[in-house]
């Protein structure tokens, strides 16, 4: 339930914008959040939290009960590139990519004095037995 993005050509500090607003929340809302969002990372994060989905998916892993856990945004690799300037000179600047970590978990049910579990689990019984079906 692990997916992960390597060399965005976007900065981190970018990325740790759209990254900060989905962290904790389940991955419909996540979803519908990452959609209307009008940064220019908000599709490539997306797209990966549609792999990783798609990675707890094969694990028969119901996708209403699935939440992001972690999110991380750290620096990768740095383009370093040269600009002209006046008098013949020229300015070095770089260009920082990002490498994307997201991991997803599985919301545990409330335990009240033992009648939720019992829930939960006649719940997914019910629910195997329909996909099965």
């Amino acid at each position: 339930m692990k997916a992960l993005l390597t060399n965005f050509h976007q900065s981190p500090q970018k990325v740790r914008l759209v990254a900060d607003m989905i962290r904790g929340k389940s991955v419909p809302v996540a979803r519908a959040a990452l959609t209307f969002m009008p940064k220019k990372s908000s599709p490539a994060v997306l797209k990966l939290l549609n792999s990783a989905v798609a990675n707890a998916s094969s694990t028969n892993t119901d996708v209403e009960e699935l939440f992001v856990k972690t999110i991380t945004v750290n620096k990768g690799a740095v383009l370093k590139r040269f600009a002209p300037r006046a008098r013949g000179r020229a300015a070095k600047f770089s260009r920082t990519m990002s490498i994307v970590f997201l991991e997803l978990g599985t919301k545990a049910p409330k335990v009240v004095k033992g009648k939720a579990v019992k829930k939960v689990a006649a719940k997914r019984a019910k629910k195997a037995v329909t996909k099965a079906e």
